[in-house]
């Protein structure tokens, strides 16, 4: 089967590329995402310097994306930014303490696990699945937090970027965050 043919089946294409956005909401989306991970990485400076505690984690990179790059996008509404995180982190943890001799397994059924329960709860949120892999292979310092994993990082990151993306995402006219909140 021939690339073009393929692509035509799957429903895409090989001419064309997506929609070019405005120099205006590449600007919005940049303040967004360097004012909300700035907020995180301050945050994380000034409250949990000298603990074993982090709110830097790859996740919120992602999950930045969604809140500052697509705030209409229903993966990035409060619902699912929250839930998603937050119920990623508890099937990761749990798969990784049921789990840990088994890396590989622990890890697989985190990322499935999360998305079915994401899927099930109605909390899609694509960097959840990041969230539960972290919790997995994460280095030694995310594994002895335990559950504590669950709110430092996993729910009080996503707080603080979901406080930036409602001031940030509201000033111009062109944006409206959130399209929903539950």
């Amino acid at each position: 089967m021939r690339l073009a043919d393929y692509l035509r089946k799957m429903g895409g294409t090989t001419r064309g590329s997506p929609p070019r956005v405005s120099n205006a909401e590449i600007a919005w989306s940049w303040a967004g995402a360097f004012l909300g991970i700035a907020a995180a990485g301050l945050a994380n400076q000034a409250l949990l310097a000298g603990t074993d505690l982090s709110l830097m984690i790859g996740s919120l990179g992602a999950s930045a994306v969604l809140l500052f790059g697509a705030p209409r996008s229903p993966l990035a509404q409060p619902r699912n930014l929250l839930g998603g995180h937050l119920l990623s982190a508890i099937v990761g943890v749990a798969c990784w303490k049921l789990l840990h001799q088994y890396p590989w397994l622990a890890a697989a059924l985190a990322v499935a696990t999360a998305i079915a329960i994401m899927h099930a709860t109605r909390t899609l949120h694509p960097p959840g699945g990041a969230t539960a892999l972290i919790a997995v292979i994460g280095p030694k310092e995310v594994h002895d937090l335990g559950f504590l994993y669950v709110l430092v990082p996993c729910t009080l990151g996503p707080l603080l970027l979901l406080g930036v993306a409602l001031a940030v995402n509201n000033i111009p006219a062109s944006r409206r965050y959130p399209e929903v909140w539950f």
